[in-house]
This record gives structure tokens, C-alpha cells and sequence, in this order.
């Protein structure tokens, strides 16, 4: 299966080896892996922020730099989420719609691809640690993606996944939320990082670097020790 990837302008900057992580493990998986070294930014940030004009640019390049029929991989839910549900409306009155549209079709969050499109949920991964994990609101909200990590969580061996206390409530990221809503943010992270330190675990999991980067910087502040891994470095562990 021809799989192109497409690596977030943060996990590019601060986080390469979970893109690396990815790859490994969709070779693992049969996959045949293509990277467009062309390739920017989804053009969320912008949009996010009111710029509709100039996201419109990024995204137009982004429809470019991915042409084709191959499937799309992502190592974060809100790239593809902002794909999936907002193109659409970027396009709504241009030439580009139909392209838009069956790039949304195409773009998948890691975790989705791996259990609903190859429909493989065990890569042989180690993991001796407690962990727990995170639901990012890009993932449950926007792909709909709850039991899919978990599934692959529970097959990695020596693992072992104990839920924290309103999981499913925000971190307080939420990109630029954090800059402009600082202390609700800080708030948010510190509540988020206190449930998840009360289930014991050293290792807190997700699909969004972006969350656990906020997170990981709450605990450090807070001086809770807890190690935040991605579910593509999770997957590629002890082999």
C-alpha cells in the first residue's frame, strides 16, 4: 500500500523522531512510504487565527503537494481534523472543491489508519512502564477516534494502560488559546497533568504532540515527574 506522510510544522521543528517513529512503524506494516519534501504547513494556524486569505494560499499549496490517489498519514489529530472538517470550507466557492474534498477522504490521523485502514492493531512493540492516556480534542471530536490508541495501547507488551479522571476534558493548548488565554490554559494543563499523575503513571500517551507539549511543560512547572511519549514512538519501542 502507497502511503504519502505528511509531518506538522511542529513535530518537523521540536518532535522529528515521532515522525520517524511513523514511518518505521507503517513499513512494518506493509506500507510503501513517501515523503514530498515540498510540503509546508496545513494552513490551521492561520485559519485559526482569522486569516482566511493567506490560509487559503497554504492550503492550496498543501492540495498541490499532495495530488494523487495514495493515502495521507498524519502523527496528529488536529492537522487532519482541520483537513477533514474545515477544507471544505475553504473552499466552498473554488475551483478547488472537488479537489479538497477527496483530499479530506484521503488524510488519516496514525492510530485511525493503522486499525480502521490495515486493520492492524499489534507491531510487536515493549513498553515495560504504567502509562495513561490522553484524549486530544482534535481526535475525539473532530476524527472521532476514541477506542482506536487503545487498541493498539493494549498490545504492546509489558504495558500497562490505566485510565485518569476526566479524560476526555481539554488540556488547554488549544494553539494559540494558550497564548492569548494564558492562566485558563495553565489551569486547564495543571488539572489535566494532576489527573493524570493521580493514577500512578510515569508515562502519559497520546495521538497530539501539540497537547502533550503543553502538558509537559505544566508537570515540569509543577514539579511532577512524568515522561510524555507520542503513540508513534510508543508503537516503535522494543524492536
Amino acid at each position: 500500500m502507497n502511503v504519502q506522510i505528511f509531518v506538522p510544522c511542529f513535530i518537523d521543528q521540536l518532535y522529528p523522531e515521532v515522525a520517524f517513529n511513523m514511518v518505521k512503524v507503517l513499513k512494518k506494516a506493509g506500507c510503501t512510504v513517501h515523503y514530498n519534501t515540498a510540503q509546508t504547513c496545513c494552513g490551521q494556524p492561520a485559519f485559526n487565527a482569522g486569516f482566511h486569505g493567506e490560509a487559503k494560499e497554504v492550503c492550496t499549496k498543501f492540495l498541490q503537494d499532495f495530488e494523487g490517489a495514495d493515502y495521507i498519514v498524519a502523527p496528529s489529530a488536529s492537522c487532519v481534523g482541520f483537513v477533514k472538517n474545515y477544507y471544505k470550507q475553504v473552499f466552498e466557492n473554488s475551483a478547488h472543491k472537488t479537489q479538497a474534498a477527496k483530499t479530506a477522504e484521503r488524510i488519516f490521523e496514525f492510530s485511525d489508519f493503522l486499525v480502521n485502514i490495515l486493520k492492524e492493531t499489534n507491531f510487536g512493540a515493549v513498553l515495560n512502564e504504567k502509562a495513561t492516556y490522553h484524549d486530544s480534542c482534535a481526535a475525539l471530536r473532530e476524527c472521532k477516534i476514541k477506542n482506536e490508541p487503545r487498541q493498539l495501547l493494549n498490545n504492546v507488551a509489558g504495558l500497562e494502560l490505566v485510565e485518569m479522571n476526566d479524560v476526555e476534558t481539554c488540556c488547554g493548548f488549544g494553539g494559540t488559546f494558550a497564548v492569548k488565554f494564558e492562566p485558563i490554559s495553565i489551569a486547564m494543563g495543571n488539572q489535566k497533568i494532576n489527573n493524570a499523575s493521580d493514577t500512578g503513571a510515569s508515562v502519559l500517551i497520546s495521538t497530539d504532540m501539540s497537547c502533550l507539549m503543553h502538558i509537559d511543560g505544566c508537570a515540569k512547572h509543577e514539579g511532577k515527574p512524568m515522561r510524555m511519549m507520542h503513540l508513534a514512538d510508543v508503537l516503535a519501542s522494543g524492536w
